[in-house]
């Protein structure tokens, strides 16, 4: 009797090598991802952990090696095309959110779907449904700098989902958060990854937060070194 085949990773990284000039932040580093999967992607600063992020998200082109997301070489993509998978399938959260200053919560999150061409009064409507899920619809009028770290992040995080993104890029999401912030933000998130099947790729220097992720590795020196499984925290 034949097996069922097994689907293979949504995104790959392989041999990638990428320098900054004369620092080489990528040395050969390969990594994997898998549709529904959270992957936390450790190591101490510029191991190149954001670096490996900025590469399989198409933000940036490794010097040499690939990136394929769901069969397609990301990294020979052109650039007005990676802008269109940036905007459907990734979501992309930073350390500090990089909320637009000017727009409140509402309209920070329904930006994508707008960008999208999604009618205004549809894109608040969903905008306020994902502001719901990560526990802030009470910032729907506020803006970036009345809001709290945690708040600002549980906004970005919304952003980055609204779209219904297939991997969500997660690079240092509580870094610049206090203990008790980080882990409602990190419970947020992984509820509703796992709620949504997106797959996330979260590099982080802290174990608490890569704790919520399925699986963990390392890096040291621009190579992937060491893959354990990590603890899985139910939210």
């Amino acid at each position: 009797m034949n097996k069922a085949a097994t689907p293979g990773p949504l995104l790959v990284a392989h041999d990638l090598v990428k320098a900054h000039g004369a620092t080489c932040a990528l040395r050969g580093a390969s990594l994997d991802l898998g549709a529904g999967e959270i992957l936390a992607v450790t190591g101490a600063s510029g191991s190149g952990k954001s670096t490996l992020l900025h590469c399989m998200a198409g933000i940036v082109r490794p010097d040499e090696g690939s990136v394929t997301y769901d069969g397609q070489r990301l990294d020979r993509l052109p650039e007005k095309r990676l802008s269109v998978l940036r905007r459907t399938d990734f979501g992309v959260v930073f350390q500090f959110g990089q909320l637009i200053p000017e727009l409140t919560a509402l309209d920070n999150v329904a930006l994508p779907l707008l960008l999208a061409g999604l009618p205004r009064a549809r894109a608040h409507e969903r905008a306020r449904d994902w502001l719901d899920r990560f526990g802030a619809s009470g910032l729907v009028e506020a803006r970036p700098g009345e809001m709290s770290g945690g708040q600002a992040q549980r906004t970005a995080l919304a952003r980055a989902l609204v779209t219904g993104p297939k991997v969500v890029f997660a690079d240092e999401p509580t870094g610049a958060l206090d203990s008790l912030a980080a882990e409602q933000v990190m419970t947020a998130l992984a509820r509703t990854a796992r709620e949504s099947g997106a797959a996330v790729l979260l590099v982080t220097h802290d174990a608490r937060t890569a704790a919520y992720a399925d699986r963990e590795v390392s890096l040291l020196d621009g190579v992937v070194m060491a893959e354990d499984p990590a603890l899985e925290v139910t939210p």
